[in-house]
């Protein structure tokens, strides 16, 4: 049986990875006026790729033949959640704070949800279904500015409907993970990786091409390097480690935090100001986070059970 030692690490160890994927956000939007989005996704996933590709080589060239035979959810998973994902984050955050990306992102649990019940069948506990429906009032509180006559109107922002749509990219890529081949994580990521970056290069040669250059500075290279590495490879690895001790559905309803971490974070280091709605719509997202937490509260814990990767 796994220690509770062991799991208060795991569950510490999924709070920094938290951070580190609101952090992702954060910088994205610090760098705005100086790295255009869509070749910020590409530099994210190029650097994470040349880090990991030296201790790759090994676990993909036994796995080649895995991967050749299920090349079709390799590519779409690649062009899901490396490719689209990432390029519609970072445009999203052109037009929308920090804060709002990061709070709306509480909707990917209910989205899977949604998803794994349309496409698999698999439904969602009547508490965790009350918890979903709890962060989905909040996040829509949140794109709405608190304004219930725009929320009658479906008046959505621009920034907010792009960060709206890469969370559904998100989470059907979340769902469609079961389809993924059975070979090392390493090999899975580094396909993924892969794919994201032959499909953003002709994305970002497109912005260079129109005149949307990188103003270079000592801040953006540490900002490209962050993207590429803290929030990429060394969350995926611990974020690996952590859910097989405390399972993927526990290692999931972690996710809820980010949203929280980074309305911190964007106060504090971007100064963006935080509104009464923000505050209502983080406390129905905490309410969503307790429900699902109680929700789970009797599941076993997995033998051998393989994580969820996530952005």
């Amino acid at each position: 049986m796994t220690s509770n030692r062991a799991q208060l690490r795991a569950f510490a160890l999924l709070a920094l990875v938290m951070l580190f994927w609101a952090g992702n956000a954060i910088v994205a939007r610090a760098v705005r006026f100086d790295v255009p989005p869509l070749t910020l996704a590409f530099a994210r996933w190029a650097i994470a790729l040349g880090v990991l590709a030296p201790f790759a080589i090994r676990p993909l060239r036994r796995d080649a033949a895995v991967l050749a035979a299920g090349w079709r959810p390799v590519l779409l998973l690649g062009l899901l959640g490396v490719g689209a994902f990432n390029a519609l984050l970072y445009t999203g955050l052109q037009y929308t704070s920090a804060a709002n990306a990061l709070l709306l992102s509480a909707a990917i649990p209910p989205v899977v949800a949604v998803l794994d019940r349309m496409l698999f069948g698999v439904r969602a506990g009547k508490v965790q279904a009350l918890g979903m429906a709890a962060s989905v009032v909040g996040v829509a509180w949140i794109v709405f500015e608190g304004d219930v006559q725009a929320a009658m109107r479906l008046d959505f922002a621009r920034g907010d409907l792009i960060i709206l749509a890469s969370v559904a990219v998100w989470a059907l890529y979340t769902v469609l993970l079961r389809t993924r081949p059975a070979v090392a994580p390493s090999s899975f990521i580094a396909a993924t990786f892969a794919v994201g970056v032959l499909a953003m290069a002709p994305l970002a040669a497109w912005e260079w091409h129109s005149g949307l250059a990188v103003h270079w500075s000592w801040g953006v290279a540490a900002a490209l390097l962050y993207v590429g590495l803290l929030p990429s490879l060394v969350s995926y690895f611990i974020y690996n480690s952590a859910a097989a001790t405390v399972g993927p559905a526990r290692a999931g309803q972690a996710i809820t935090l980010m949203p929280l971490f980074g309305a911190v974070l964007s106060a504090t280091l971007l100064g963006e100001e935080l509104h009464r709605y923000h505050f209502s719509g983080m406390a129905l997202i905490l309410l969503g986070i307790a429900l699902g937490a109680w929700s789970l509260r009797g599941a076993a814990l997995p033998a051998n059970d393989e994580p969820r990767q996530r952005k």
